[in-house]
């Protein structure tokens, strides 16, 4: 490839995570491909539509954690009003409990930010060629689960949850209180009242505090891993 790229034909990436040194960082990373360029960055879901209508990327990279929105959300409007628009999400969270819920949503690719750094380059690059891009672990694991094999270890209870009951869960772990969770996610405070109650019955939960507590420890876990 010619060292100095036709910018009519760059790779146009536009970065979306909370966290401004990591946009940079992805940004700099990205920069470093002779045929990629970073068309425009966001810290929310907002921001992020805004960014596609206006720059018209190739690919959006999504973090999962994001200010006042949830990547997951972001995902699925994505593949609402752009369905042809790749999503390659490179999350701080265990793919064990997240990768699955973003390849429903619509991603094509799931990169942990612990992996080396050129996992990302290769990621954007097998979802462009219409790839699935994801760990070998994740993969095996569901192959295993569409042909029917039994999980090694068991699957895990939060997986019965619905990408909304989980979202829920995750704000509760964090300390938030029904009004915030509803004003966060934009619906009533019934409805997160009744979020909490299908969440305790599917973790087998009898009360507020013990489900409290679960989820702060979980998160916790969740964090530190």
């Amino acid at each position: 490839m010619a060292e100095n790229a036709d910018r009519s034909t760059e790779i146009r990436v536009l970065v979306v995570d909370d966290h401004p040194i990591m946009r940079a960082g992805l940004a700099q990373l990205i920069r470093q491909e002779p045929d990629m360029t970073v068309c425009g960055e966001a810290s929310d879901g907002d921001e992020a539509l805004g960014g596609v209508a206006q720059s018209d990327p190739a690919v959006v990279l999504v973090d999962l954690s994001l200010r006042d929105s949830s990547g997951l959300d972001l995902i699925q409007a994505l593949r609402a009003q752009y369905a042809h628009l790749p999503v390659l999400v490179v999350s701080m969270h265990d793919e064990q409990f997240y990768a699955e819920r973003a390849l429903r949503a619509g991603a094509r690719g799931y990169v942990t930010k612990s992996e080396p750094p050129m996992r990302i380059i290769e990621g954007i690059r097998a979802v462009l060629a219409g790839g699935v891009f994801v760990s070998q672990d994740l993969a095996s694991r569901m192959l295993g689960s569409f042909i029917g094999a039994p999980e090694a270890g068991g699957s895990s209870p939060l997986n019965r949850l619905s990408d909304r009951e989980f979202q829920v869960f995750e704000l509760i772990g964090q300390g938030l209180q029904n009004r915030q969770i509803a004003k966060r996610l934009h619906v009533s405070v019934k409805t997160i009242e009744a979020h909490r109650e299908h969440i305790k019955k599917k973790l087998q939960i009898d009360n507020a505090p013990e489900l409290l507590r679960y989820a702060m420890q979980w998160t916790e876990l969740d964090r530190d891993g």
